[in-house]
């Protein structure tokens, strides 16, 4: 079992109100919030630290070899015992602290039967305590932890820890976000970069095969690889689709691709089938980075419509990188027009769920 013991920091929270609306929220509230959030994502970093060593010196498992998992929803869906105890000491530290915030973690909102979508109004933490479980499970690097604190249904804080990577994103609206606390985001300032001329070409795209599998003609898989190949594919070619981007990435963590989206390392990502707790913090981070988050599927009319904000329980989602302005227009316009540029080379994903 993981403890938070000696060989971890010991925390030490700031204080704060805890029953607190957006607008009764004052600066030094969220101040102490986002210090809370900073402690506890490095904490529970450090679990996953643990497990991760565990493994490596065979005492995780009774069979060094092997690692306790269980399926989700299909066979590259799954839960491992770190994900349980992880969410478990997130979860103990926020009810202790803020015992009347609402708290929605993966891996309690998975084993339920419901899939509803239950972030509202209220002071709510949104947790994914690991992120990347397959690649944690292979000793692949990219794994993290996603903390995000949202209000009114938008997410004000996000911290992303990725221990093996000695990666720790964290952001607070109006307070700048930030890799490991020091160095800005994007990473390219003064001045940030403006959009490739002919976006996505020059682009770098992020996308994750997601986790349906299901071998269908017209299917999300199907609809996907598709999208991966107009993207991928000369320019002009495929009919016009074509976007001759530089290179497709993925990471195999959402959370992670939007991290790397509010770098600047990644141009654009867009996805399909993730939950608010794969995206909560990364909205966090890119919105308050100076990025732009929209829907993934096209609009009827997506050459002259206003850009929608992404829902954080739509489950489709498109996002762009921070953007200077070119010498014709602005960040903003830049990203509004590699947007429309995606959505012109992008299948329909099918995903939805109640209330949404």
């Amino acid at each position: 079992m993981l403890v938070a013991n000696e060989s971890l920091p010991t925390s030490t929270y700031a204080s704060s109100r805890d029953n607190c609306t957006m607008a009764e929220i004052t600066d030094q509230d969220l101040a102490d919030i986002y210090a809370f959030a900073v402690q506890l994502g490095k904490d529970a970093g450090n679990l996953l630290m643990q497990a991760m060593r565990q493994r490596i010196d065979g005492t995780f498992t009774t069979n060094p070899a092997s690692i306790d998992f269980a399926e989700k929803e299909n066979s590259v869906d799954i839960v491992t015992k770190t994900d349980n105890e992880v969410e478990a000491f997130i979860h103990d530290a926020v009810s202790k602290r803020f015992p009347s915030h609402q708290f929605i973690g993966e891996e309690t909102y998975s084993a339920g039967a419901s899939r509803e979508y239950l972030v509202d109004g209220r002071p709510t933490w949104i947790v994914d305590p690991l992120d990347g479980t397959v690649n944690f499970t292979h000793l692949f690097p990219m794994f993290c932890v996603s903390i995000a604190f949202a209000v009114n249904g938008k997410p004000v804080i996000g911290v992303i820890n990725a221990p093996f990577m000695n990666q720790l994103f964290t952001s607070c609206k109006g307070r700048g976000a930030w890799l490991n606390e020091t160095q800005p985001l994007p990473l390219i300032q003064n001045p940030v970069p403006p959009m490739p001329a002919n976006a996505p070409s020059g682009c770098t795209f992020s996308c994750e095969w997601g986790k349906d599998r299901r071998d269908r003609p017209d299917g999300n898989l199907s609809r996907k690889v598709e999208s991966f190949v107009n993207m991928a594919c000369e320019r002009g070619g495929r009919g016009g689709k074509g976007g001759m981007v530089h290179g497709v990435r993925s990471l195999g963590s959402a959370t992670l691709d939007l991290a790397y989206t509010a770098m600047g390392s990644f141009d654009i990502w867009w996805e399909g089938g993730c939950w608010e707790w794969d995206v909560a913090a990364g909205f966090a981070l890119l919105e308050e980075a100076g990025g732009l988050v929209t829907i993934a599927n096209p609009p009827e009319n997506y050459e002259t419509c206003t850009i929608p904000d992404a829902h954080l329980g739509g489950r489709l989602y498109l996002a762009i990188r921070p953007a200077g302005p070119g010498p014709d227009e602005t960040g903003r316009e830049a990203q509004e027009r590699t947007i429309r540029e995606v959505w012109k080379r992008v299948r329909d994903l099918d995903y939805t769920r109640p209330g949404v």
